[in-house]
């Protein structure tokens, strides 16, 4: 597969994981939430840490996974998750040696880890499912470049999720140490459609993902559009429209936030929040209510 290509199709949706009152994954629920994603053109759907992948019981992993197969259509493209912890990772990869996933995305664990012993983790995962992964880039130097080019040359990594937050995006010292080595192409913006703009014009990214595409997939699929065609006026201007959500996701919880988001619009019941995290207080929820609210109405 030529993943450089997959990657420019869609905007990759980050969506969060419906459970019922009793935190089992309820499979209508989801099902609306890909239908919606799926009017507005969206065909990549990667589950990670919007859908709390992270804390995910072993037992429900297989199951979870075979109804997002089910919910697919054959132009979909569904990406699941791996880890945080090597046992996890490991455990997770035999399951998806038996199903019909082209890659999976390994969740980072920042604690109880160096950086030799974090790209023996991937291989060792990749080596038992037999596919490439995604690598999420998400803390500032947690995988040397050249351990990622090694990664990369031997095959084991389809496309790299890259989620460093900088204050400034246009200065990043370890996103060019990366590019220096790998090739840009295989890069996805991995923060939403904040810093899309900046990593697709000025490091020539790939693609992009967001969780706020949930919300309004038409809009976040014309950035993308607009993107690809140069037009950065139209861009910065649809960008702007996803800024106030952002910005409280930024400054409550980016998960959490989100969760409540898809909620509040009323596109699915995303259900309570799955522990070690907790479901939103009320000031909070009518704020995200407000902006989601103001989101949808845009033309």
């Amino acid at each position: 597969m030529n993943y450089s290509d997959k990657i420019r199709q869609s905007v990759i949706a980050v969506p969060p994981l419906c459970r019922n009152r009793n935190l089992q994954v309820c499979k209508t629920e989801n099902k609306r939430v890909i239908e919606h994603l799926r009017a507005g053109s969206i065909r990549t759907f990667l589950y990670g840490g919007n859908a709390v992948f992270y804390h995910i019981r072993p037992s429900e992993y297989a199951a979870t996974l075979e109804m997002l197969l089910d919910l697919a259509s054959p132009d979909d493209w569904i990406i699941p998750s791996i880890g945080s912890s090597f046992g996890m990772m490991i455990d997770q990869a035999e399951i998806l040696s038996k199903l019909p996933f082209d890659t999976a995305m390994v969740l980072p664990q920042k604690d109880i880890t160096d950086p030799t012993g974090i790209e023996r983790g991937i291989r060792l995962a990749v080596d038992k499912m037999g596919k490439p992964v995604v690598l999420y880039l998400k803390i500032d130097q947690w995988l040397p470049a050249e351990s990622v080019e090694r990664l990369v040359n031997d095959g084991a990594i389809s496309w790299i999720k890259y989620a460093v937050v900088k204050t400034d995006p246009t200065e990043d010292s370890y996103l060019k140490s990366l590019l220096e080595r790998v090739s840009p192409k295989i890069f996805v913006s991995g923060m939403g459609e904040q810093p899309a703009i900046c990593h697709m014009q000025q490091f020539h990214m790939g693609g992009f993902t967001s969780g706020c595409v949930c919300i309004r997939p038409d809009l976040s699929t014309k950035m993308l559009q607009a993107i690809q065609a140069g037009d950065w006026t139209e861009a910065e201007s649809i960008r702007k429209s996803f800024e106030p959500l952002e910005d409280l996701r930024n400054a409550i919880s980016p998960i959490r936030v989100l969760h409540e988001a898809v909620r509040a619009s009323r596109i699915a019941d995303t259900g309570p929040l799955l522990p070690l995290l907790s479901d939103l207080n009320e000031p909070e929820c009518k704020s995200i209510e407000e902006t989601t609210k103001a989101l949808q109405s845009l033309s």
